[in-house]
């Protein structure tokens, strides 16, 4: 062989490397979106909506990894989870039926809520402000999501609230907090 064909072998390819690097970071941040559904508060005699870090993550996903990446992430977290792999969170059925139940609507619109995050958090300045805003306008659509599913089952949007919105907006407005200070705080040191 000569001298620069076994440069080229010893050698990775920029561009593979690249892209295994990304896929990995899409493959991880599913994974981090399925731990963390796995740190639930079950507050069943209120709601069948468990109350999990699950939400937190997909935020952090779409704030970290941006728009794209985001919502590819999350696809194949809701792919990994029809498939049947348990990664949603413990109290539901799991597996498909999960995404026909109290917690789909929320479920379904993981994927726009990771990109919603990302593409506004990536336009501008990456300020703490804007993390949060990016934040708040995910979990909006998320909680619209949700809720909307909700509506769906009970076929009342005062049920629907109750069930799905009253017993979280704190822990909401502490966890897209806590995100937006990590994307900051990550952004920053790379």
């Amino acid at each position: 062989m000569s001298k620069s064909t076994i440069q080229e072998l010893s050698h990775p390819q920029p561009r593979a490397m690249d892209a295994a690097r990304q896929v990995a970071l899409v493959v991880g941040a599913s994974l981090f979106v399925a731990l963390c559904a796995h740190i639930t508060i079950p507050l069943l005699p209120l709601t069948p909506v468990p109350l999990t870090a699950q939400n937190f993550a997909v935020l952090v996903v779409g704030l970290l990894l941006g728009s794209r990446r985001g919502f590819a992430a999350m696809v194949i977290y809701l792919l990994e989870g029809m498939s049947g792999l348990p990664v949603f969170n413990p109290t539901g059925p799991g597996g498909p039926a999960q995404l026909f139940g109290p917690t789909g609507g929320f479920l379904l619109v993981y994927p726009l809520v990771a990109f919603l995050a990302g593409y506004l958090f990536e336009r501008g300045t990456r300020s703490f402000l804007r993390a949060a805003l990016a934040g708040f306008s995910a979990e909006l659509l998320l909680f619209v999501g949700g809720l909307s599913w909700l509506y769906v089952l009970t076929h009342s949007l005062a049920k629907a609230a109750y069930l799905g919105l009253y017993w979280f907006i704190a822990a909401e407005v502490m966890k897209v907090m806590f995100a937006a200070a990590i994307a900051v705080r990550w952004r920053r040191a790379l």
